[in-house]
């Protein structure tokens, strides 16, 4: 995004006339964006060149999913309607991995049959039933363990997956038994170690520590993965003050890694490839002054950008149209949910805005739609796919006669 004549652009396209054309609320992405994305996350580890598995759940476009495809990513997918619209995108089985602590029995025959790269198991109970629907269809299948390092990921504890609290993978005592487990099934084929410790990772050093547990675990039970699934989690600056993840070091750790443990890597990214390629366009309703604040009031709300009221995540926002006049007064960005916690910003500077103005809220590529809902009987909005000042609708609008 950029402004060309003070009027803020998405590949060259106006904000201001893509709001005039589709309607607001509205989800955009920059296809030269994604794909920029995608070429550096290569780039940042072509000297071991890893399978990279794209996280659906951060979003589920299935329009964008073909595009993500097409530019050589497989999927990380955590439920049957994830792993089924993978394969609708037209990704290749073997470049699909199954995470998750509650997969069902219908969920794993159904990735079993769908023969893809690797179920990763997150417990003991769930080793077993794979092992009883392999038994049943006469197969051997190919399955990771999910190992719960024990790492502070210093982000938001909403978001933290790799500590021993949090709900996901086994202890490092408990891997130890179920390697042995494995070993002695017939119809399960131990391939992967898997760790992931949490989302919007913004330094280095978490990654250090898991890599750490991770040698020290496999030094110990003398087993040779094929795989080591790293996982995702890394952010983005949200915000100018934000610092980048390092991935020349982060490169540097996992060389460092692979000299003594000879696997392919497998990463999850998901934030890291879509989140700064989406925007949400919206519209000032009405502008409300208090004695101390004037809401901004959007028509775009907790339910179609989830991620502020949910996490407290604060997304720039920027007007369609620059000018130099300053407000006096705080401005709070907020939407029109019956929720107190439906508001996107609160902000001390910024330029003075007139109802009906349109702003763009950044960054909003990954968790906007694919966490929006129908909170008080809202249609979800439409997405649009900006490829070289080409507007696609990749999603229609929801209709009131479609909700109610």
């Amino acid at each position: 995004m950029k402004y060309i004549d003070k009027k803020l652009t998405i590949e060259n396209t106006k904000i201001q006339n893509i709001a005039y054309k589709f309607g607001t609320p509205v989800y955009c992405y920059s296809f030269s964006q994604l794909k920029q994305n995608i070429i550096n996350f290569k780039r940042s580890f072509q000297s071991f060149s890893p399978i990279i598995c794209f996280s659906i759940k951060s979003n589920s476009n299935l329009n964008l999913l073909r595009e993500i495809g097409k530019l050589g990513l497989g999927a990380d997918v955590v439920s049957m309607g994830e792993l089924m619209l993978a394969v609708k995108a037209g990704i290749k089985p073997k470049k699909i991995v199954f995470s998750g602590v509650g997969k069902t029995s219908n969920e794993i025959s159904y990735a079993i049959d769908r023969k893809i790269l690797l179920i990763n198991a997150e417990s003991i109970s769930e080793i077993k039933e794979i092992e009883r629907i392999a038994k049943s269809k006469k197969r051997k299948v190919k399955i990771g363990i999910r190992l719960n390092p024990n790492t502070d990921a210093n982000t938001l504890n909403q978001i933290s997956t790799g500590k021993k609290d949090d709900k996901f993978g086994v202890n490092k005592k408990s891997f130890i038994k179920v390697i042995e487990y494995c070993k002695d099934s017939k119809n399960l084929e131990l391939e992967c170690l898997s760790v992931h410790i949490g989302s919007q990772i913004l330094d280095y050093r978490p990654y250090e520590k898991m890599l750490k547990v991770v040698d020290n675990i496999i030094k110990k039970i003398d087993f040779k993965f094929k795989y080591i699934d790293l996982g995702g989690g890394m952010g983005i600056p949200y915000n100018k003050n934000s610092k980048k993840l390092n991935y020349t070091k982060y490169n540097s750790i996992i060389k460092k890694f692979l000299k003594k443990n000879k696997s392919k890597i497998i990463f999850e990214p998901g934030r890291s490839i879509i989140g700064n390629a989406g925007i949400l366009i919206s519209k000032v309703i009405y502008i409300k002054n208090s004695e101390r604040k004037c809401f901004i009031i959007l028509d775009a709300g907790m339910n179609d950008l989830m991620r502020p009221a949910l996490y407290g995540a604060n997304h720039r926002i920027l007007p369609s149209i620059k000018n130099s006049k300053m407000s006096k007064k705080i401005y709070e960005f907020v939407g029109p949910i019956c929720e107190s916690t439906d508001k996107f910003s609160t902000l001390t500077k910024f330029q003075e805005l007139k109802e009906k103005d349109f702003i763009a809220i950044c960054d909003t590529g990954a968790y906007g739609m694919s966490l929006s809902s129908n909170y008080n009987i809202r249609p979800k909005v439409t997405e649009l796919l900006i490829k070289k000042s080409k507007i696609k609708v990749i999603r229609k609008r929801q209709k009131y006669k479609d909700l109610i």
